[in-house]
């Protein structure tokens, strides 16, 4: 009997060793005459048991993690034997971490093969998109607006107004774009469905194409994700060969077919009309706005722009409905959040929950704290322009309104935490730097102003008029976010304000006493 083992292929997993693994598998198997069949899958999102790979059995995959290549073959000992080792955890869906989890948008993620269509529809793909085709222009929109889902790019815009303003706009021709220039420090999880359910993003970009009239979709990647562009490219072939993009989809009268197109990085191509400038072969500059994208957005048409996770929410709803979808959440955040737990964690990786779990819960209990099992001093979310949260406002619900209540933002749903040594004056130095580096230059606050910004905290940094310093930096910081246009500049002050704000102790002048006795 064929032994089937689940290895990942995910970034993640391949930069801690999977290929190895796959690889010492594969020839461990062969020597001991062992038929085994290797199923190269996403990653489950278990960053810290990485790689961890799974073994088929009657009563469900059992998972082993974090194996290297030189405890293969003991663990395929114990699979063969279906006995203890030391690395053997439980039934993979029974992991504590996974099982209170509610994946809608992740489900099959680490657990079919990215590159297989078969593998997809066999796992429920395919049905939003079926039951697209039977209803509608006119009735998917009802069910994208009324399931309340919201861009997950960061921004939160209710995606069923922007796709019925494409919709009702006129044009020859329209277009689906899918921002896939996922930069923000601590995310990833654009990565890991395109890399570990590349079909879930091309069908909900389909469905989008057929609800808004549009024929041609294209998805921007950066070109630090060389693996996602390849797990794209591949499914984005076995779509069309098996008849789910280009003509008569489904059998259908409709037609929509897309590409991969491949950024260079730059984080101001996050912004939709910068990606847009890319896309169309420019220079990554923001456009001003008015007209907006829907209105007049590449090559001049009609145009809808989300996130990665939006596309990716759509086929559940599709195949669900919107109420399946509506019923997680709270407020107006309604449904799933895929949230991403990086930096000092000890349990780092993606957990997909409802809208509604505190900030304390996210970092404390399902994180388990820090790595150095040092105090959690400060977690910044939503990126590089999110605000840093103390630990008292640890009872903050992930929601969109709770975090803009409180001067924050969820972002991309990136959380970075950080332990008691860190200094906040370096942090909001390093906020203003990067928007330094990565401003397209295009308006005077974001460029001059993040400029200065550095240099004037540097300034506080050295003791100098730490005062007016301050003052200074509070002026540059409102001027940025009143006059930038983008958020680039405009969300910049976020990190440097709430640094200032709620570790003012970091940035206060030595006491003369304490200068003297130094």
């Amino acid at each position: 009997m064929t032994m089937k083992i689940f290895i990942p292929r995910d970034a993640a997993a391949v930069a801690v060793g999977a290929d190895d693994i796959a690889t010492t598998f594969a020839q461990v198997a062969a020597r001991r005459g062992l038929p085994v069949e290797i199923v190269r899958t996403g990653s489950r999102g278990l960053c810290w048991l990485e790689p961890m790979v799974e073994v088929a059995t009657p009563e469900g995959r059992v998972a082993y993690g974090p194996v290297s290549a030189e405890e293969v073959a003991s663990v395929l000992e114990s699979m063969a034997s279906n006995g203890p080792h030391a690395l053997r955890l439980c039934i993979a869906d029974e992991i504590p971490w996974l099982k209170r989890q509610t994946r809608l948008t992740f489900a099959r993620c680490g657990v079919i093969d990215p590159r297989s269509l078969e593998d997809y529809r066999a796992h429920g793909g395919y049905k939003g998109l079926e039951r697209a085709l039977s209803l509608g222009s006119d009735a998917i929109l009802a069910e994208v607006t009324a399931s309340g889902l919201r861009g997950r790019g960061g921004a939160g815009f209710p995606t069923g107004i922007k796709w019925k303003t494409v919709a009702q706009a006129s044009a020859d021709r329209k277009f689906i774009v899918c921002n896939a220039d996922e930069g923000d420090s601590g995310t990833f999880a654009d990565r890991m469905i395109m890399e570990g359910d590349p079909f879930l993003v091309i069908e909900g970009m389909t469905i989008a194409g057929i609800t808004v009239g549009a024929s041609k979709g294209y998805i921007y990647i950066r070109s630090e994700y060389p693996h996602a562009v390849a797990a794209m490219k591949a499914a984005i072939v076995a779509a069309r060969r098996g008849g789910y993009l280009g003509d008569k989809i489904g059998g259908s009268a409709c037609g929509f077919d897309m590409e991969v197109r491949v950024g260079a990085g730059a984080y101001v191509c996050g912004e939709e009309t910068s990606l847009l400038e890319s896309l169309e072969g420019r220079r990554g500059l923001v456009r001003a706005k008015p007209p907006l994208p829907a209105h007049h957005g590449l090559f001049g048409k009609p145009t809808v722009i989300n996130n990665v996770l939006s596309f990716a929410a759509i086929p559940f709803i599709l195949a669900e409905g919107a109420k399946a979808y509506a019923d997680f959440g709270m407020g107006r955040s309604r449904g799933t959040m895929p949230i991403q737990l990086a930096g000092n964690i000890r349990q780092g990786g993606l957990f997909e929950t409802a809208f509604g779990v505190t900030l304390g819960e996210l970092v404390d209990d399902i994180g388990g704290g820090t790595f150095t099992g040092r105090p959690v001093r400060a977690v910044q979310v939503g990126g590089p322009l999110g605000a840093y949260f103390p630990r008292a406002l640890f009872d903050t619900p992930f929601d969109y309104e709770a975090f803009a209540a409180r001067d924050g933002l969820i972002g991309h749903g990136g959380i970075v935490v950080f332990d008691d040594s860190v200094d906040m004056r370096k942090q909001a130095r390093f906020a203003m730097e990067f928007c330094a580096v990565e401003s397209c230059g295009k308006c005077t606050p974001c460029r001059i102003g993040s400029t200065r910004g550095v240099e004037t905290i540097e300034k506080i940094i050295r003791g100098e008029r730490i005062s007016e310093n301050l003052a200074l930096v509070e002026d540059l910081c409102n001027t940025m976010k009143f006059g930038s246009l983008c958020a680039l500049g405009g969300f910049t002050p976020y990190p440097v304000l709430s640094a200032l704000k709620h570790f003012r102790e970091d940035f206060a002048p030595i006491p003369t006493t304490l200068q003297a006795a130094e």
